[in-house]
């Protein structure tokens, strides 16, 4: 059986070479399954999320100036150095950032979670953005050019807030990943610490707990800083450990205690 969704007056999918717009009253399956969410107005994470959790006003003018958009595993919202054209909120899926030097040489700082708004810092400056933005998987992102925005947060004093909340998260996230990088003293405490940051959010009680590893051994190894060779000597070494257990792309943590170790050593 097939579903129909009459998407959002121009909303609009991205594939790999075409962007198109959906006129209203267009019947097709949503983009990519996604889940659509057509107005930061009826968005059911509106209560949990940072920049969601407005007041009534500040969600309909964000709502009029809000572009929203879906995109495919492997698109680019925005690269390194580009002019800003404005900010993307994430409302699905997840976006690798990432900045590369002269010589091609790639290191991932993170990777956005929906809920974030991505290509504040530079929409706010106006310069350049100081990174790439690369779709994980299918992934709906909502576009606001630059100066709407910052008309929007000149208006909206609980908006500017919000978003000098999510400013001060992403430097301690920088900072965090400065230590990880720096501090750690071999490729086993900054392979454990992935691992544990990853599974931060499934802390249950138990010391066993399974995540989804969506990175390949090259991009971790662009996470962390080392070359792939080695993240994927040093799997095979925590898997004979029995720190942990790898199915596809799933890892189960089997032995938590074992991997923070090595962060004391």
């Amino acid at each position: 059986m097939t579903t129909e969704l009459v998407l959002p007056t121009g909303f609009r999918f991205v594939t790999r070479r075409n962007e198109h717009i959906l006129r209203p009253g267009d019947p097709m399956r949503a983009p990519y399954g996604l889940e659509i969410i057509e107005s930061c107005l009826s968005c059911p994470h509106k209560e949990e999320r940072l920049f969601c959790n407005l007041s009534a006003p500040a969600l309909q003018a964000l709502t009029a100036i809000t572009s929203p958009a879906a995109y495919p595993k492997g698109a680019t919202l925005f690269v390194e150095s580009q002019t800003p054209r404005g900010v993307f909120i994430l409302c699905s899926g997840r976006v690798k950032l990432s900045t590369s030097s002269a010589d091609g040489r790639t290191l991932i700082l993170r990777i956005a979670e929906a809920g974030e708004v991505l290509g504040m810092p530079a929409s706010v400056t106006g310069k350049p953005y100081e990174l790439t933005a690369d779709v994980l998987e299918p992934t709906q992102a909502n576009f606001i050019r630059r100066q709407d925005f910052l008309n929007f947060l000149r208006d909206h004093g609980d908006a500017a807030l919000r978003v000098a909340q999510q400013l001060g998260e992403i430097y301690h996230s920088a900072v965090s990943e400065m230590r990880t990088i720096g501090l750690s003293h071999s490729v086993a405490e900054k392979l454990a610490r992935f691992l544990l940051d990853l599974s931060a959010h499934h802390k249950d009680g138990k010391n066993e707990m399974k995540v989804t590893l969506t990175l390949t051994h090259e991009e971790i190894a662009q996470t962390i800083g080392a070359s792939r060779e080695t993240v994927t000597r040093q799997f095979a070494d925590f898997k004979k450990k029995q720190f942990l257990q790898v199915t596809g792309s799933t890892v189960t943590i089997k032995n938590r205690a074992g991997l923070e170790n090595l962060l004391a050593s």
